[in-house]
C-alpha cells in the first residue's frame, strides 16, 4: 500500500509558503544573512526563517518557543486539511511524527543567562520546551490529536527518519493520517558547537566547490500530511543505514551513504537511471562533500542524475533538513509549482573541486523530465537516510 504526501506547510530562509520557496529555490536565491553577534561571536552566515512568526494561541502560551512558532506557522498553512482529516478519521487515527535537534534550546539559553544575572525568567518559560518531544506534544495539544505523537532526534537525519516512520505507521494500519516533518531553530548551542568542531564557514557556504570550508546553519519547519489517499507526490522508497564510523565525521568512502541510497532504490523498485534528480546532502564541509561525491558515483555508476545541494541557499537546517529538502522535491515534482520542470542550480563561489568525482550539475534554464527525486540526509554517527519521491500524474 502506497504512502502519499497530500499537503505541505513550509517556512524556511527562502520564504513562507510554497510559492515563495519554489521561486527562490529555482532562481538560486540565497536566504543567508550575516549572523547576529548575540548568537555567535565569530563571523558566519545563517539561514533565518523569513517573515514574522505567529503568536501561539493564548491557551497554548505555555508552549512558547521559536521552534514551536515555526511549526505553528507551517501548520496554519494546512489547517483546513488537518481539520478535515480529523473530522473524517477521528483524533485517535491521526498520528504525529516530527524530527528536531534543537527544540526550545534557545529559550533555555535565555533563561539560564537571566538566572545567572539574578533576573527572573520569562513568564511562559518551561524547561519542557527544551525537550525533544515538545514539538509533537505542542501539535497534539493544538489539534487534540490522540494517536501516536512523538519526535525523532537523530541529528541531521531526524526529519527524514520522521517520514520513514510515518510510512511505517500507515503500513501497519495503526493510523490513517500522519502529520510528519521537521522543525529546527537557530540557537547558540548549535552555532557555537559546530564552530568548536571547526565546521562553520565565515562566508556563505560553497558545497562541492574547491573553496568550501564549512557549513552555514539555518532554521525551518516543513509539515506534511501523509496518508494512503492518492496525492500529488508518493513516498516511493527509503533506505537507512548506520555505519557508526565516527561520532561526527562521515565514513571517508561514503559506505553508509551509498548503502542508504542503494536500499532506497531497492525499496522503490527503481534502477539508478530512473532517478530524475538527486538533492544532495551537500553541507560544504570538505569531508562530507568528498564522501558524498564518491557515494553517488558508487551508487549510480555510469548514469549520474542531475544533482545539487540546496544548503547553499538555506544553510544546514539540521533536524529539519530532511523534511525541508523533501519539501523541495515535493514542489519540484509538481507542474503546478514547476511548470517548466527546471532544477535548482548549484550555487557557489569559485570552481568546482576537481579532486572530487565529477557529478552532473543542473544547468540554469534547462528543462528536465522530472518523474522521481531522491533526497539524501546524513547525520552524526553515520546515521544515513535516502528518500525517493515520485510525482503522480493528475
Amino acid at each position: 500500500m502506497s504512502a502519499y504526501l497530500n499537503h505541505l506547510g513550509l517556512i524556511s530562509p527562502l520564504g513562507i509558503g510554497l510559492d515563495g520557496n519554489i521561486t527562490a529555490l529555482l532562481s538560486g536565491q540565497r536566504g543567508l544573512t550575516p549572523a547576529d553577534a548575540a548568537l555567535i561571536e565569530r563571523p558566519t552566515w545563517v539561514g533565518q526563517a523569513k517573515g514574522e512568526l505567529p503568536q501561539l494561541p493564548p491557551a497554548l502560551a505555555h508552549y512558547h518557543s521559536r521552534n514551536n512558532q515555526q511549526l505553528y506557522a507551517a501548520a496554519l498553512q494546512i489547517d483546513a486539511p488537518i481539520q478535515a482529516a480529523l473530522a473524517q478519521y477521528g483524533a485517535a487515527r491521526v498520528a504525529i511524527v516530527l524530527g528536531t535537534s534543537t527544540s526550545g534550546i534557545a529559550e533555555s539559553e535565555s533563561a539560564l543567562a537571566q538566572l545567572e544575572q539574578g533576573l527572573p525568567t520569562q513568564p511562559n518559560y518551561s524547561y519542557q520546551r527544551h525537550e525533544m518531544g515538545d514539538p509533537a506534544r505542542f501539535l497534539a495539544e493544538l489539534y487534540q490529536i490522540k494517536g501516536p505523537a512523538y519526535t525523532i532526534s537523530t541529528a541531521c537525519s531526524s526529519s527524514a527518519r520522521a517520514l520513514i516512520t510515518a510510512r511505517r505507521l500507515l503500513k501497519m494500519n495503526l493510523v490513517d493520517v500522519v502529520l510528519c516533518g521537521g522543525v529546527d531553530s537557530l540557537c547558540r548551542l548549535t552555532l557555537n558547537g559546530f564552530a568548536a568542531l571547526e565546521s562553520v564557514s565565515a562566508a556563505p557556504c560553497n558545497p562541492f566547490r574547491a573553496a568550501r570550508d564549512g557549513i552555514n546553519i539555518g532554521e525551518a519547519a516543513a509539515l506534511f500530511i501523509m496518508s494512503h489517499n492518492i496525492g500529488p507526490v508518493r513516498l516511493a522508497g527509503y533506505g537507512a543505514s548506520c555505519d557508526a564510523h565516527h561520532i561526527s565525521a562521515p565514513h571517508p568512502q561514503g559506505r553508509g551513504a551509498s548503502a542508504a541510497m542503494q536500499a532506497a532504490l531497492v525499496d522503490a523498485q527503481l534502477s539508478p537511471a530512473q532517478i530524475s534528480y538527486l538533492n544532495l546532502h551537500g553541507t560544504a564541509t570538505p569531508l562530507n562533500d568528498a564522501m558524498e561525491s564518491q557515494a553517488v558515483v558508487d551508487t549510480f555508476g555510469a548514469y549520474l542524475p542531475p544533482s545539487s545541494s540546496s544548503k547553499a541557499l538555506t544553510g544546514h537546517t539540521l533536524g529539519a533538513a530532511g523534511a525541508l529538502e523533501a519539501a523541495f522535491c515535493y514542489l519540484l515534482l509538481q507542474k503546478q509549482f514547476n511548470p517548466m520542470q527546471h532544477l535548482p542550480p548549484q550555487i557557489g563561489d569559485g570552481d568546482f573541486d576537481t579532486s572530487l568525482p565529477a557529478l552532473h550539475w543542473p544547468q540554469a534554464g534547462q528543462s528536465y523530465p522530472l518523474k522521481t527525486a531522491m533526497s539524501n540526509s546524513f547525520a552524526f554517527g553515520g546515521n544515513n537516510v535516502s528518500l525517493i519521491f515520485q510525482g503522480v500524474e493528475p
